[in-house]
């Protein structure tokens, strides 16, 4: 089993996602990714999403990307608001990890982090050091391939 901090760089490939930084979150159950704008379409007779996203901490550079609709649930926040999300699934790259996660999306603007790595993601792969960040890398890779 790999060691996290309480912060990580990851990707998500399938989304065109070469760096993003995560809050690793044990209290949260399900991984959660910002999204500011989310369109639903249809797509060969299934529900997708167009998703704006801004990827980095304090920037408003703009990706976006598109995704197949998992799900949508209800979820409950630290505040305990609770909202109606879209879940996607998506391959996450930590480290030498990389498996499909469910990811709800909501806005973070306001959030620092603009990924949160919930229990689901975790479980059988990692164990968490709070007192640690970036225990698998410090440099964030160069991103290519964002559209604006």
């Amino acid at each position: 089993m790999q060691t996290l901090g309480w912060r990580e760089w990851g990707a998500l490939p399938d989304l065109g996602i070469d760096a993003i930084k995560m809050k690793v979150d044990t209290g949260a159950r399900t991984s959660c990714l910002h999204a500011f704008k989310l369109e639903p379409f249809q797509q060969n007779g299934e529900d997708w999403l167009r998703i704006w996203i801004h990827p980095e901490q304090e920037s408003m550079r703009e990706h976006v990307c598109e995704a197949k609709i998992h799900d949508q649930r209800e979820v409950t926040d630290s505040g305990g608001h609770t909202e109606l999300r879209y879940v996607i699934k998506s391959t996450l790259v930590v480290g030498q990890f990389e498996q499909a996660v469910e990811l709800t999306l909501t806005n973070r603007d306001s959030m620092k982090f603009r990924m949160l790595l919930g229990r689901q993601a975790m479980r059988t792969h990692f164990l968490v050091d709070p007192d640690a960040s970036y225990l698998l890398g410090t440099q964030q890779p160069e991103p290519k391939g964002v559209s604006s």
